[in-house]
């Protein structure tokens, strides 16, 4: 490690190039911890002077072939894991060296100082634009919802609410209908009431539906098929260290945005708050080719999709330390202190672009912002909990479907016919949908309608109470008995809430971009008002009971039905994703109100409980789990008292395992090693028969290196001898030209021992990021053990199948 070809070859390694549709386009390579280049120098000097490393370049000798500057060397593959290590350890040599010559000159200087301002600028592109996009998606989202129902016929860019917002001939009372909105029915049968109008409108409804999720699947199959599902557990994956190319590319973030708009406006029981997080990642790691220390370096990349990620949950939610919070607890699996202040610094400028935007006309950062003014009584956390009890059993059922029918989807034929499958889910839920009011709207304007707290001038059914008091303080009106409106509305609720609770299992993982936050809170919220409004008229009618007794007087506003709604959303929300402390500060950040941290806190923690109780995995892992991520969770304990030795390969009755050796194999017996074997890698040792360890080399490394050694000098054949020894032993004159792979070697690989505890070595793999490790007996190779070979074992302690993980 303190070698000058270490340092050299680390810094020269980031003149990698990548593509900008790529995700983290480097593909997998070994744990190159000596001279390794993915690219030639820019700098034609510093290339001359590396071909003179150890007097043997590409230039230096005509027996010898060195491989100093061929590009792809040092990158990874598609599926694959990088090496956390090996990407620090680059990114430590890189700093150090622009360090030591800024004190050469002022041009060094300034640029040290432009590579430190770096992090800071791409956090502030990455909010902008997060924030720009997201106000863009709210917008067209809006219209094109209404576009269902009707059209403004004076400015038909408007939606609904903006159209009678123009309009100089409504009342506040009747704030929804004015002439300049005309229905379907309006438009072309000249009538808005009778039995032909409400078919028709109801017609145009489906025809609507149906077209833009037609569109929207249309355009995720034959362009972006990323583009589809929330992308959380991806995005988790990905920030693990995952290689997923294309999944965070420019045509997976043009298709994504569009196709959001479009399957929202389609009425599907879908949310943006997932599809926007992913949004954000893509913009993140677009940007990061702006800048070299990010463009080049896995690891520091993925400190910049963590901070994506918050952006997404700041615009999505407009709750800037949520999204925080929520990088850090849910999606983030390397997460340093200078991540969380550059993640706050995103979400910040992510939330104040789109309240610059104020998509929602109401100068707030989201539709559903209420404000409560009735401090919660003790004896209210009975109510509290229930919710918290419905939302952990909610999530439980909710993941439960949901997996076993996308388990369906991936094993029949079901699969095969993605078009077919959107276009019936949306038949089916814009048909059921339509006659009722509360599942007619979209899901962001039935929360906000469910978190309200019912004033004097309200006209929605929910607000039909009987007003006889008098009182001037409309802020806080007292509780009131409940008129036939009510009751009508919470027949519907309690239908939409059946409707709601099971189409979703359905829709969510269809290939249409499809959140779960808002259909989540939407269940939530329709049980939480429904027991509000119950509490409520209790609490009217029965003001002597003992629960009510000493606190609810008469002419008391006692109960909040909007609290309750809020408490049964975030009950909900955490029943399916187990969020706990970002989703308290997320829904804190919604309603503005600090008194009410502690019904969030105690739905939000007996929710996860009870879902736990019933299942350990989130809807994300979940996934992560049936789509077979290498996934390695950090929550989890492994406590079973298992050795290296018996997950190792090769196993007892196994083929010996395939090394090569440091000097006595020929072009022919690498290629023939790499032809009979399907391994990434091979560990180097001195002979076959002392197997004492030198190193381990990429099977990718190795196969470019051959390549461009062909390519580049005339005289390699099968015949040529490779080594990976420092120096070399003269060579006669009539062989061929010899190769010489040091450079690609890691001079340095993890090893552990045969009786290494398996809790180590999990512990290992978690904490370090390694891809593979070494295992050794009495100082001889013994064996490898892989990330897939670990978590294979820990699916096969758990009694689950062990082939369900496909890749390393």
């Amino acid at each position: 490690m303190d070698n000058k070809g270490f340092s050299r070859g680390s810094l020269n390694s980031f003149q990698s190039s990548t593509s900008d549709e790529d995700l983290v386009e480097i593909t997998e390579g070994s744990l190159d911890f000596n001279l390794s280049d993915d690219v030639p120098p820019i700098d034609r000097e510093m290339a001359q002077g590396f071909t003179s490393y150890n007097g043997n370049g590409l230039h230096g000798s005509n027996k010898v072939v060195d491989f100093l500057e061929v590009p792809g060397l040092g990158t990874y593959e598609d599926f694959n894991t990088i090496d956390w290590v090996r990407e620090k350890s680059r990114d430590r040599d890189r700093h150090r060296e622009i360090l030591s010559k800024s004190k050469e000159s002022t041009w060094a200087l300034l640029h040290s100082v432009s590579d430190a301002f770096s992090g800071w600028m791409l956090m502030l592109l990455i909010g902008l634009f997060a924030g720009s996009l997201a106000g863009l998606i709210d917008i067209s989202s809006h219209w094109m919802t209404d576009l269902k129902e009707g059209i403004c016929v004076n400015w038909f860019w408007f939606n609904h609410e903006q159209c009678c917002w123009k309009s100089e001939d409504v009342k506040f009372e009747d704030r929804n209908n004015c002439p300049e909105w005309r229905s379907w029915s309006q438009l072309i049968l000249g009538a808005s009431e009778g039995a032909f109008p409400y078919i028709l409108n109801y017609i145009m409804y489906i025809i609507w539906a149906l077209l833009f999720s037609l569109l929207a699947v249309l355009l995720v199959r034959n362009f972006a098929p990323y583009a589809c599902g929330s992308g959380i557990p991806e995005i988790k994956t990905i920030l693990s260290g995952f290689i997923i190319r294309g999944y965070l590319g420019k045509w997976t973030l043009m298709i994504k945005t569009m196709t959001l708009v479009l399957a929202v406006s389609s009425g599907l029981s879908l949310g943006k708050e997932g599809p926007l997080i992913h949004v954000a990642c893509c913009c993140g790691n677009i940007l990061c080719h702006l800048f070299t220390k990010y463009r080049k370096n896995e690891a520091k990349r993925r400190e910049v999709l963590s901070a994506a990620a918050a952006a997404g949950v700041s615009v999505a939610f407009g709750a800037p330390i949520g999204g925080v919070l929520f990088s850090l607890e849910e999606v983030s699996y390397y997460f340093p202190l200078k991540t969380l202040w550059r993640s706050f610094f995103a979400a910040l400028v992510a939330a104040f672009t789109l309240r610059s935007i104020n998509p929602f006309g109401n100068s707030r950062l989201v539709l559903f912002y209420v404000e409560f003014h009735t401090p919660w009584h003790l004896i209210e956390l009975i109510p509290f909990i229930l919710l918290g009890i419905f939302g952990g059993l909610w999530g439980a059922f909710f993941i439960r479907g949901n997996i076993a029918w996308c388990r369906r989807r991936k094993t029949t034929k079901l699969g095969h016919y993605p078009v077919t499958e959107v276009l019936v889910v949306t038949a089916i839920t814009a048909i059921l949908a339509f006659p009722n009011d509360y599942t007619r709207t979209s899901s962001s304007e039935l929360i906000s309608e469910l978190f309200n707290d019912c004033g004097l001038l309200d006209s929605s059914k929910l607000c039909d109470y009987n007003n006889d008091f008098n009182s001037t303080n409309v802020g806080s009106l007292p509780d009131r008995s409940a008129r036939s409106g009510v009751y009508t509305a919470l027949w519907q609720l309690s239908l939409a809430l059946i409707f709601k609770a099971v189409i979703t299992i359905f829709t969510f993982g269809i290939k249409v971009p499809s959140g779960l936050f808002i259909p989540s809170m939407a269940v939530g919220a329709i049980m939480g008002r429904l027991m509000g409004v119950s509490m409520e008229q209790l609490a009217f009618h029965h003001r002597d009971w003992f629960l009510f007794k000493g606190w609810c007087s008469q002419g008391a506003d006692c109960i909040t039905p909007g609290l309750y709604a809020m408490v049964g959303a975030a009950a909900c929300l955490g029943g399916a994703t187990r969020m706990t402390v970002s989703l308290v500060v997320i829904m804190f950040e919604l309603t503005g109100g600090l008194e009410y941290i502690v019904p969030l806190m105690a739905a939000a923690m007996t929710s996860k409980w009870v879902a736990d109780a019933l299942g350990r995995e989130s809807i994300y892992d979940a996934h992560i789990h049936l789509n077979g991520y290498p996934f390695l969770e950090a929550k989890e304990e492994f406590s079973h008292k298992t050795l290296a030795m018996d997950v190792m390969r090769p196993r007892r009755n196994d083929p010996s395992l395939t090394v090569i050796t440091q000097d006595s194999m020929t072009v022919a017996d690498i290629e023939a090693a790499i032809t009979e074997t399907t391994y990434s890698g091979f560990p180097v040792v001195v002979s076959r028969e002392s197997q004492r360890l030198v190193g381990f080399v990429l099977r990718r490394d190795l196969i470019i290196s051959i390549e461009s050694a062909r390519k580049k000098r005339e005289g390699v054949v099968s015949t040529s001898r490779i080594y990976f020894t420092e120096h070399m032993p003269p060579q006669p004159p009539t062989s061929p030209p010899s190769l010489k792979l040091r450079s690609i070697m890691d001079l340095s690989p993890f090893t552990i021992t045969d009786q290494t505890p398996m809790e180590i070595v999990v512990d290992i793999f978690r904490k370090l990021g390694l891809r593979q490790c070494l295992v050794t007996h009495n100082g001889r190779l013994l064996g490898i053990i892989t990330k897939k070979d670990v978590l294979k074992h820990i699916a096969q302690m758990a009694n689950q199948d062990p082939d369900s993980i496909l890749f390393n």
